[in-house]
């Protein structure tokens, strides 16, 4: 049955997200052979354009307002609906971002439509859209799907692969002229708390520390690896609270879920909400003084020391092989 499905391309920082491209791929999946059609709201949405169709899109809508400069619900939201209302797709894909995360809800509802959200797979069985969720905090994996009406999810970064980009790929490029009138939040400015970098929950490798780091000092030696291997730096709740890194940086329950090809936990004892945030991550690497710490439980590889002593080791052996290739 094919299809025609939206993808709303995630710009952030004068960069469209991986997540955006990774959308893409499951929309193709979604679409059976129909049209899946890219989607971008921003001062500049026509720049991205021609990225979004070498990653797989067939043709890209374009919504340029000065009001869609910084994300808002309300902004964001008209423009969405008034595309909707003109397009008539059978399904709609989102990043499970928190761009995601605050406006799919909001469009669902006022489509009086179901919305799948955080989804790290999809599949088509007969006429039925199957998307695969994780709940329970990750102890359990459940298959959904939207029987009648438009089919609306959202993906978790790093679990479906984007298609490869191809440069040579066209379509054609259009603009929409959304009205959007009555915002009631406008963005003034934004100050980010966060360190330059590898976005978190894009990162292809993390090298996470918990308590076991000791101090603010201590996350230097994390950092260090984590620009070694062209990752990011992560923290546990525990880390947070006592005020070793900014709680941006925390991964768990209540903080980022994240799934990287390499998780990398350092002094991190592997509290239940911290594995929540984690667990899922492709290879998982334990350093830690305790042999009996949880985090051997779920780790493919584990070492049992001083992480200012391994974590340097590494380091520097890392660095030797990358100079060597």
């Amino acid at each position: 049955m094919a299809r025609k499905v939206l993808v709303l391309g995630e710009i952030r920082e004068g960069a469209l997200r991986n997540v955006s491209f990774e959308a893409i791929a499951a929309a193709k999946t979604v679409a059976e052979g129909g049209e899946v059609v890219g989607v971008l709201l921003s001062d500049r949405a026509s720049d991205f354009a021609q990225e979004i169709i070498a990653y797989g899109a067939d043709r890209v809508i374009l919504v340029e307002d000065e009001k869609l400069k910084t994300y808002t619900s309300d902004g964001f939201g008209q423009a969405i609906l008034q595309i909707l209302d003109t397009e008539k797709p059978e399904g709609i894909i989102m990043g499970h971002t928190a761009l995601g995360k605050d406006l799919a809800p909001k469009v669902a509802a006022k489509m009086e439509s179901g919305l799948i959200s955080d989804a790290t797979a999809v599949e088509v069985t007969g006429d039925q859209v199957v998307f695969t969720r994780p709940i329970y905090s990750g102890k359990a994996f459940e298959k959904n799907s939207i029987p009648d009406g438009i089919v609306f999810a959202t993906i978790r970064p790093n679990n479906i692969a984007a298609l490869e980009k191809d440069g040579t790929r066209t379509g054609e490029v259009s603009s929409f002229n959304a009205e959007i009138k009555d915002l009631r939040t406008i963005i003034k400015e934004i100050v980010r708390k966060t360190s330059e970098g590898v976005d978190l929950s894009e990162a292809k490798v993390i090298v996470a520390g918990g308590r076991g780091v000791k101090s603010a000092n201590g996350f230097k030696v994390l950092q260090d690896l984590a620009n070694t291997l062209g990752g990011a730096v992560g923290a546990s709740r525990g880390a947070c609270d006592a005020d070793y890194c900014d709680y941006s940086l925390q991964i768990g329950q209540t903080g980022k879920v994240v799934t990287p090809d390499l998780y990398i936990a350092c002094g991190i004892s592997g509290a239940i909400q911290h594995l929540a945030g984690m667990s899922n991550s492709k290879v998982i690497v334990a350093i830690n003084k305790d042999p009996e710490a949880n985090i051997f439980q779920v780790a493919d590889y584990g070492i049992v020391g001083d992480l200012f002593e391994v974590v340097p080791l590494l380091t520097e052996e890392i660095k030797k092989s990358l100079v060597s290739v």
